[in-house]
């Protein structure tokens, strides 16, 4: 009974170890794995002439009046700036 004790432990102590290395060597992959570089912001801010905020341009909705461009964040503002415009 002493010896089927022994070799219990035996086992486990031996798991550990093979559990130790495993976890060591899949950090060392992990650290090797290349970060991706951020995706750098490119472009130009442009405001919104109704809410003032700022935003991309290549993400602002364009509205072309009386020959200028102008930029906004959202159609609910392009719509205000179209309502202040009309004639009354």
């Amino acid at each position: 009974m002493k010896g089927v004790f022994l070799k219990l432990i035996a086992y486990a102590l031996l798991a550990g170890i093979i559990y130790l290395v495993i976890r060591f060597f899949s950090a060392l992959n992990v650290r090797r794995t290349p970060i991706p570089p951020r995706k750098k912001t490119r472009g130009v801010m442009v405001k919104d002439e109704i809410c003032n905020t700022y935003l991309p341009k290549d993400e602002a909705i364009r509205e072309i009046y009386q020959g200028r461009e102008h930029f906004f964040c959202s159609e609910a503002c392009r719509q205000k700036f179209l309502q202040s415009r009309r004639p009354h």
